[in-house]
Protein backbone atom coordinates (compact mmCIF):
# COMPACT_ATOMS: atom_id res chain seq x y z
CA UNK A 1 0.00 0.00 0.00
CA UNK A 2 1.20 3.50 -0.86
CA UNK A 3 1.07 5.98 1.49
CA UNK A 4 0.33 9.58 0.10
CA UNK A 5 1.12 12.85 1.89
CA UNK A 6 0.82 16.44 1.09
CA UNK A 7 3.37 18.52 2.70
CA UNK A 8 1.94 22.46 3.38
CA UNK A 9 3.74 24.94 5.19
CA UNK A 10 2.61 26.37 8.02
CA UNK A 11 2.28 30.02 6.91
CA UNK A 12 -0.14 28.78 4.05
CA UNK A 13 -2.17 26.63 6.27
CA UNK A 14 -2.64 29.35 8.65
CA UNK A 15 -3.72 32.26 6.01
CA UNK A 16 -6.17 29.55 4.62
CA UNK A 17 -7.83 28.84 7.67
CA UNK A 18 -8.32 32.50 8.58
CA UNK A 19 -10.05 33.22 5.10
CA UNK A 20 -12.26 30.99 6.08
CA UNK A 21 -13.34 32.64 9.46
CA UNK A 22 -13.67 36.15 8.04
CA UNK A 23 -16.93 37.08 6.69
CA UNK A 24 -17.40 39.16 2.99
CA UNK A 25 -17.78 43.22 3.99
CA UNK A 26 -21.04 44.57 3.05
CA UNK A 27 -21.08 46.77 -0.25
CA UNK A 28 -23.36 49.25 1.86
CA UNK A 29 -21.65 52.12 3.81
CA UNK A 30 -23.06 53.62 6.53
CA UNK A 31 -23.54 56.78 5.00
CA UNK A 32 -25.90 55.05 2.42
CA UNK A 33 -27.84 53.03 5.24
CA UNK A 34 -28.27 56.55 7.35
CA UNK A 35 -29.69 58.04 4.09
CA UNK A 36 -32.32 55.02 3.65
CA UNK A 37 -33.20 55.13 6.71
CA UNK A 38 -34.03 59.09 6.71
CA UNK A 39 -36.23 58.61 3.46
CA UNK A 40 -38.14 55.17 4.70
CA UNK A 41 -39.42 57.84 7.67
CA UNK A 42 -40.22 60.70 5.86
CA UNK A 43 -42.42 58.10 3.34
CA UNK A 44 -44.16 56.53 6.27
CA UNK A 45 -44.99 60.02 7.91
CA UNK A 46 -46.22 61.35 4.60
CA UNK A 47 -48.82 58.70 4.00
CA UNK A 48 -49.95 58.72 7.51
CA UNK A 49 -50.47 62.44 6.83
CA UNK A 50 -52.21 61.67 3.91
CA UNK A 51 -54.44 59.21 4.56
CA UNK A 52 -55.18 59.51 8.07
CA UNK A 53 -55.38 63.09 8.49
CA UNK A 54 -56.28 64.87 5.19
CA UNK A 55 -58.13 61.82 4.01
CA UNK A 56 -61.99 61.82 2.88
CA UNK A 57 -64.09 61.85 6.08
CA UNK A 58 -66.55 59.26 6.61
CA UNK A 59 -70.07 60.34 6.85
CA UNK A 60 -71.75 61.21 9.91
CA UNK A 61 -73.61 58.82 11.35
CA UNK A 62 -77.12 59.81 12.87
CA UNK A 63 -77.58 59.39 16.27
CA UNK A 64 -81.47 58.01 17.48
CA UNK A 65 -83.41 61.24 18.07
CA UNK A 66 -85.55 60.48 21.57
CA UNK A 67 -88.97 60.74 21.06
CA UNK A 68 -90.67 63.82 22.72
CA UNK A 69 -94.10 64.22 24.05
CA UNK A 70 -96.44 65.86 22.42
CA UNK A 71 -96.42 69.19 23.41
CA UNK A 72 -92.66 69.58 23.03
CA UNK A 73 -92.42 68.61 19.76
CA UNK A 74 -93.18 72.07 18.18
CA UNK A 75 -91.28 74.70 19.90
CA UNK A 76 -93.07 77.90 20.39
CA UNK A 77 -91.63 81.05 18.66
CA UNK A 78 -93.91 83.46 20.95
CA UNK A 79 -92.07 84.79 24.20
CA UNK A 80 -95.83 84.84 25.77
CA UNK A 81 -96.41 81.82 27.58
CA UNK A 82 -98.74 79.13 26.74
CA UNK A 83 -101.47 78.50 28.76
CA UNK A 84 -103.49 75.18 29.45
CA UNK A 85 -106.95 75.17 27.37
CA UNK A 86 -110.03 76.87 28.58
CA UNK A 87 -112.51 74.53 28.33
CA UNK A 88 -115.99 74.98 29.90
CA UNK A 89 -115.63 73.41 33.43
CA UNK A 90 -112.28 75.59 33.22
CA UNK A 91 -113.73 78.97 32.57
CA UNK A 92 -117.63 78.22 35.33
CA UNK A 93 -114.98 76.96 38.18
CA UNK A 94 -112.81 79.93 37.91
CA UNK A 95 -115.67 82.79 37.25
CA UNK A 96 -117.60 80.66 40.34
CA UNK A 97 -120.40 79.95 38.27
CA UNK A 98 -122.95 76.92 38.67
CA UNK A 99 -124.81 76.61 35.63
CA UNK A 100 -127.58 74.43 37.28
CA UNK A 101 -127.61 76.04 40.77
CA UNK A 102 -127.24 80.13 39.30
CA UNK A 103 -129.81 81.85 39.71
CA UNK A 104 -131.12 84.12 36.73
CA UNK A 105 -129.90 87.50 36.36
CA UNK A 106 -132.49 90.52 36.00
CA UNK A 107 -130.23 92.72 33.69
CA UNK A 108 -131.19 96.10 34.65
CA UNK A 109 -127.94 98.03 34.30
CA UNK A 110 -127.88 96.48 30.66
CA UNK A 111 -131.10 97.72 30.09
CA UNK A 112 -130.20 101.17 31.45
CA UNK A 113 -127.39 101.36 29.20
CA UNK A 114 -129.22 100.05 26.03
CA UNK A 115 -132.34 102.69 27.16
CA UNK A 116 -129.68 105.60 26.95
CA UNK A 117 -128.29 104.42 23.48
CA UNK A 118 -131.69 104.03 21.84
CA UNK A 119 -132.54 107.80 23.19
CA UNK A 120 -129.66 109.11 21.64
CA UNK A 121 -130.33 107.01 18.34
CA UNK A 122 -134.08 108.68 18.16
CA UNK A 123 -132.69 112.00 18.86
CA UNK A 124 -130.28 111.59 16.06
CA UNK A 125 -132.89 110.44 13.57
CA UNK A 126 -135.13 113.29 14.47
CA UNK A 127 -132.26 115.98 14.02
CA UNK A 128 -131.72 114.93 10.45
CA UNK A 129 -133.26 113.16 7.64
CA UNK A 130 -130.39 110.46 7.65
CA UNK A 131 -133.07 107.38 8.60
CA UNK A 132 -135.75 108.83 5.88
CA UNK A 133 -132.55 109.24 3.63
CA UNK A 134 -131.67 105.46 3.80
CA UNK A 135 -135.75 104.03 4.01
CA UNK A 136 -135.99 106.02 0.77
CA UNK A 137 -132.86 104.33 -1.13
CA UNK A 138 -133.82 100.71 0.10
CA UNK A 139 -137.39 101.15 -0.64
CA UNK A 140 -136.96 102.95 -4.43
CA UNK A 141 -133.86 100.38 -4.82
CA UNK A 142 -133.12 98.51 -7.88
CA UNK A 143 -135.07 95.61 -5.98
CA UNK A 144 -138.57 97.74 -6.55
CA UNK A 145 -141.42 95.73 -8.53
CA UNK A 146 -142.06 97.14 -12.31
CA UNK A 147 -145.89 97.28 -11.24
CA UNK A 148 -145.12 99.99 -8.54
CA UNK A 149 -144.22 104.05 -8.58
CA UNK A 150 -142.33 105.83 -6.55
CA UNK A 151 -142.32 104.90 -3.19
CA UNK A 152 -143.27 108.13 -0.83
CA UNK A 153 -142.32 107.47 3.52
CA UNK A 154 -145.71 109.18 4.64
CA UNK A 155 -145.10 108.35 8.31
CA UNK A 156 -142.08 107.03 11.25
CA UNK A 157 -142.43 106.44 14.42
CA UNK A 158 -139.45 105.04 16.41
CA UNK A 159 -141.69 104.67 19.74
CA UNK A 160 -140.98 105.82 23.31
CA UNK A 161 -140.48 102.81 25.05
CA UNK A 162 -137.28 100.50 25.88
CA UNK A 163 -136.96 96.82 25.34
CA UNK A 164 -136.43 94.99 28.47
CA UNK A 165 -134.16 92.21 28.68
CA UNK A 166 -134.56 89.55 31.76
CA UNK A 167 -134.02 86.20 33.13
CA UNK A 168 -130.39 85.59 31.99
CA UNK A 169 -128.94 82.34 32.59
CA UNK A 170 -125.56 80.77 31.25
CA UNK A 171 -125.79 77.06 29.05
CA UNK A 172 -124.34 74.57 27.68
CA UNK A 173 -124.26 75.25 23.93
CA UNK A 174 -126.85 72.76 22.47
CA UNK A 175 -124.37 71.81 19.57
CA UNK A 176 -121.59 71.96 21.31
CA UNK A 177 -122.31 71.12 25.03
CA UNK A 178 -118.85 70.13 25.98
CA UNK A 179 -117.01 73.04 24.37
CA UNK A 180 -118.92 76.29 23.86
CA UNK A 181 -121.38 78.04 25.99
CA UNK A 182 -124.27 80.70 25.29
CA UNK A 183 -126.30 83.11 26.83
CA UNK A 184 -130.23 82.57 27.11
CA UNK A 185 -132.45 85.44 27.98
CA UNK A 186 -135.81 86.77 27.68
CA UNK A 187 -136.39 90.30 25.65
CA UNK A 188 -139.86 91.97 26.15
CA UNK A 189 -140.82 95.23 23.58
CA UNK A 190 -144.49 96.75 24.12
CA UNK A 191 -143.93 99.94 22.08
CA UNK A 192 -145.54 101.34 18.80
CA UNK A 193 -143.10 100.92 15.78
CA UNK A 194 -144.75 102.05 12.54
CA UNK A 195 -143.51 102.74 9.03
CA UNK A 196 -146.40 104.15 6.34
CA UNK A 197 -145.64 104.55 3.02
CA UNK A 198 -147.69 105.41 -0.35
CA UNK A 199 -147.77 104.48 -3.72
CA UNK A 200 -149.78 103.50 -7.00
CA UNK A 201 -149.71 100.09 -8.52
CA UNK A 202 -149.12 100.56 -12.65
CA UNK A 203 -150.93 98.82 -14.80
CA UNK A 204 -148.36 98.00 -17.97
CA UNK A 205 -150.53 95.99 -19.71
CA UNK A 206 -151.40 96.29 -22.51
CA UNK A 207 -149.95 99.57 -22.40
CA UNK A 208 -147.50 101.06 -19.88
CA UNK A 209 -150.13 103.15 -16.94
CA UNK A 210 -152.94 102.20 -18.61
CA UNK A 211 -154.48 101.66 -15.05
CA UNK A 212 -153.09 103.60 -12.20
CA UNK A 213 -154.41 102.77 -8.17
CA UNK A 214 -153.20 104.42 -5.41
CA UNK A 215 -152.55 102.47 -1.96
CA UNK A 216 -151.50 103.57 1.23
CA UNK A 217 -149.80 100.82 3.37
CA UNK A 218 -149.35 101.76 7.52
CA UNK A 219 -147.40 98.63 9.28
CA UNK A 220 -146.60 98.98 13.15
CA UNK A 221 -144.77 96.91 15.44
CA UNK A 222 -147.53 96.76 18.79
CA UNK A 223 -145.03 94.08 21.10
CA UNK A 224 -142.34 91.45 20.29
CA UNK A 225 -141.57 89.15 23.30
CA UNK A 226 -139.12 86.09 22.62
CA UNK A 227 -135.84 84.40 23.84
CA UNK A 228 -132.61 85.86 22.51
CA UNK A 229 -129.33 83.30 22.70
CA UNK A 230 -125.61 84.81 22.37
CA UNK A 231 -122.96 82.46 21.72
CA UNK A 232 -118.91 83.53 21.79
CA UNK A 233 -118.06 82.31 18.28
CA UNK A 234 -113.73 82.14 18.71
CA UNK A 235 -111.88 82.78 15.03
CA UNK A 236 -110.45 79.49 15.04
CA UNK A 237 -114.44 78.20 14.76
CA UNK A 238 -115.09 80.85 11.95
CA UNK A 239 -112.76 79.50 9.28
CA UNK A 240 -109.81 81.68 11.03
CA UNK A 241 -112.18 84.78 9.68
CA UNK A 242 -112.36 87.09 12.59
CA UNK A 243 -113.76 86.60 16.28
CA UNK A 244 -117.56 86.93 16.51
CA UNK A 245 -120.98 87.22 18.09
CA UNK A 246 -123.78 84.81 17.19
CA UNK A 247 -127.11 85.50 18.17
CA UNK A 248 -130.47 84.57 17.36
CA UNK A 249 -134.10 83.86 18.52
CA UNK A 250 -135.71 80.23 19.19
CA UNK A 251 -138.65 79.75 17.16
CA UNK A 252 -141.40 80.43 19.97
CA UNK A 253 -141.15 84.08 19.68
CA UNK A 254 -144.28 86.29 19.90
CA UNK A 255 -144.96 89.39 17.36
CA UNK A 256 -147.81 91.55 17.28
CA UNK A 257 -148.48 93.65 13.89
CA UNK A 258 -150.82 96.07 13.49
CA UNK A 259 -151.46 96.90 9.37
CA UNK A 260 -153.80 99.73 7.80
CA UNK A 261 -154.45 100.29 4.20
CA UNK A 262 -156.66 101.98 2.20
CA UNK A 263 -157.20 101.44 -1.84
CA UNK A 264 -158.24 104.25 -4.28
CA UNK A 265 -158.57 107.66 -4.70
CA UNK A 266 -162.64 107.49 -4.94
CA UNK A 267 -164.25 104.30 -4.23
CA UNK A 268 -161.79 103.69 -1.41
CA UNK A 269 -161.16 100.19 0.81
CA UNK A 270 -160.17 100.60 4.19
CA UNK A 271 -158.20 97.84 6.02
CA UNK A 272 -158.19 94.85 3.48
CA UNK A 273 -158.21 92.22 5.14
CA UNK A 274 -155.87 89.82 2.43
CA UNK A 275 -153.28 92.52 2.10
CA UNK A 276 -153.10 92.57 6.45
CA UNK A 277 -152.11 88.61 6.60
CA UNK A 278 -149.77 88.85 3.73
CA UNK A 279 -147.83 91.76 5.12
CA UNK A 280 -148.08 89.84 8.37
CA UNK A 281 -146.66 86.39 6.61
CA UNK A 282 -144.16 88.72 4.67
CA UNK A 283 -142.82 90.00 8.04
CA UNK A 284 -142.81 86.89 9.67
CA UNK A 285 -140.96 85.51 7.12
CA UNK A 286 -138.29 88.03 6.99
CA UNK A 287 -137.61 86.95 10.47
CA UNK A 288 -137.06 83.26 10.32
CA UNK A 289 -134.69 83.43 7.24
CA UNK A 290 -132.54 85.80 9.28
CA UNK A 291 -132.30 85.33 13.18
CA UNK A 292 -134.33 82.56 14.32
CA UNK A 293 -132.83 79.26 15.25
CA UNK A 294 -131.16 77.43 13.67
CA UNK A 295 -130.03 80.69 11.65
CA UNK A 296 -128.47 83.16 12.99
CA UNK A 297 -126.71 86.18 13.31
CA UNK A 298 -122.95 87.35 13.42
CA UNK A 299 -121.68 90.51 14.74
CA UNK A 300 -117.67 90.65 13.83
CA UNK A 301 -116.07 91.83 17.84
CA UNK A 302 -113.08 94.52 17.48
CA UNK A 303 -109.76 94.31 18.92
CA UNK A 304 -110.09 94.17 22.86
CA UNK A 305 -106.52 95.86 23.28
CA UNK A 306 -106.43 99.43 24.55
CA UNK A 307 -105.63 101.87 21.28
CA UNK A 308 -104.10 105.47 21.64
CA UNK A 309 -106.36 106.33 18.65
CA UNK A 310 -109.38 105.18 20.59
CA UNK A 311 -108.61 107.90 24.00
CA UNK A 312 -110.30 110.56 24.93
CA UNK A 313 -110.47 112.92 28.03
CA UNK A 314 -113.02 114.70 29.13
CA UNK A 315 -112.65 118.74 29.16
CA UNK A 316 -110.89 119.01 25.99
CA UNK A 317 -112.59 120.23 22.79
CA UNK A 318 -113.51 117.68 19.89
CA UNK A 319 -114.18 114.64 22.74
CA UNK A 320 -117.56 113.35 23.03
CA UNK A 321 -119.25 116.30 24.14
CA UNK A 322 -116.60 118.29 25.17
CA UNK A 323 -113.16 116.68 24.76
CA UNK A 324 -110.48 116.05 22.15
CA UNK A 325 -109.34 112.88 21.03
CA UNK A 326 -105.53 111.46 20.45
CA UNK A 327 -105.19 113.58 17.45
CA UNK A 328 -104.78 116.79 19.17
CA UNK A 329 -101.19 115.61 20.85
CA UNK A 330 -100.15 114.66 17.69
CA UNK A 331 -101.08 118.10 16.32
CA UNK A 332 -99.36 119.98 19.39
CA UNK A 333 -96.22 118.06 18.85
CA UNK A 334 -97.10 115.51 21.58
CA UNK A 335 -96.80 118.00 24.88
CA UNK A 336 -98.08 116.13 27.67
CA UNK A 337 -100.39 117.46 29.92
CA UNK A 338 -99.31 118.54 33.28
CA UNK A 339 -101.95 116.45 35.13
CA UNK A 340 -101.09 113.11 33.51
CA UNK A 341 -97.40 113.56 33.79
CA UNK A 342 -97.73 114.09 37.60
CA UNK A 343 -100.12 111.34 38.03
CA UNK A 344 -97.71 108.58 35.59
CA UNK A 345 -94.66 110.25 37.52
CA UNK A 346 -95.69 110.39 40.96
CA UNK A 347 -94.62 114.40 41.24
Amino acid sequence: MVSTEVHIPLEEYVALTTAKQVPPTSNWSFTQGFVLGQVSVCLVIIIFIRFFIFGPSPPPSRPSRPTKPPHLKKKQSSLLRSTPPQTISTILSKTYYNVSSHQPESLDWFNVLLAQTLGQFRDDARNDDALLNSLKTVLNGPKKPSFLDEIVISEVALGEEFPIFSNCRILPSPDAPTTKLQARMDVDLNDVLTLGIETKLLLNWPTPTVAVLPVALSVSILRFSGTLQIAFVPAAENAGKATTLAFSFLDDYRLEIGVRSLLGSRSRLTDVPKIAQLVESRLYQWIDERCVEPRFQQIVLPSVWPRKKTTREPGREGDVGTGVGVGEEAAGGGQEDEGIRRRRTGI
